[in-house]
């Protein structure tokens, strides 16, 4: 079995021990972050290897973006993805067990979903387009997951409010249109949202703008664990998970982990 964790941490260095406490309950084997926020150089490696984690992959930058994959069983290097213009640390690799991992931390496109006047959201489009592209020459029974923060939460009940977040970027008619030809292109399981069907709401990030985000409840799901169609069976049922306690810890980041696991 293996377990693939992602998590949008908000900040490695700041968060370590947050890390290493999810890594101690919740087991993950291979544990794919972003916005780690650091070099590679300032990766808290000790830390990780204490947490036996030792198996690293670091994409870093300094002080925004980045993405890592840390893992417990040995790893080489996954096909790299040229798929973001702007040269940011957004995507990472790995090979573990045969498995394909690629981990994103995919633009968030800023506040106004329009191509031509927001450089942001035409950069979040692009991104997808050249990932889809990718995604369309591939051999659809290699074992692939597509790991991390998407920033799009596709479906009616993975937002708080449909009818209001179809005008707010993250859930527009255009990039939920965009986000599922990239799904279809490579024929790719939801995986949490298959095992956990609509109309059951799911979140993954809330606000910090709320002092109670369960109170609030204002979620969206915007963290997604993939898996292409030669993987996708062997997927263990019912083991999708979107740990939203995590989200209750002190200081905590403002997303939360998802977990999976492959029967490999």
């Amino acid at each position: 079995m293996l377990r693939i964790a992602t998590w949008n941490i908000n900040s490695v260095r700041l968060r370590v021990d947050q890390v290493a406490r999810f890594v101690a309950e919740a087991a993950p084997d291979v544990l794919c972050l972003q916005e780690i926020k650091c070099t590679a150089d300032q990766f808290p490696r000790a830390e990780f290897e204490a947490m036996g984690l030792p198996h690293l992959r670091v994409g870093g930058q300094k002080g925004w973006h980045g993405v890592a994959i840390a893992s417990r069983r040995p790893i080489t290097d996954g096909p790299a993805l040229d798929v973001c213009r702007e040269g940011h640390a957004r995507c990472v690799s790995a090979m573990v067990e045969g498995v394909e991992i690629q981990n994103f931390y995919i633009p968030a496109g800023g506040d106004v979903a329009d191509r031509k006047l927001n450089p942001k959201f035409d950069h979040k489009l692009d991104f997808y387009e050249r990932l889809t592209a990718e995604m369309a020459g591939r051999d659809r029974q290699r074992p692939l997951v597509l790991a991390g923060d998407f920033n799009i939460a596709p479906g009616e009940n993975d937002v708080w409010n449909h009818r209001y977040m179809s005008k707010i970027v993250s859930h527009t008619p255009l990039e939920v249109d965009t986000l599922r030809r990239l799904q279809e292109v490579g024929g790719f399981a939801d995986v949490v949202r298959e095992q956990i069907p609509e109309p059951v709401k799911l979140a993954s990030w809330w606000s910090y703008r709320a002092a109670d985000f369960r109170k609030s409840n204002r979620g969206l799901r915007l963290d997604h664990l993939w898996t292409s169609p030669g993987l996708t069976p062997a997927v263990a049922k019912g083991s999708a998970r979107i740990h939203d306690d995590v989200r209750a810890w002190e200081r905590p980041s403002d997303h939360a982990p998802v977990t999976m696991d492959l029967d490999v």
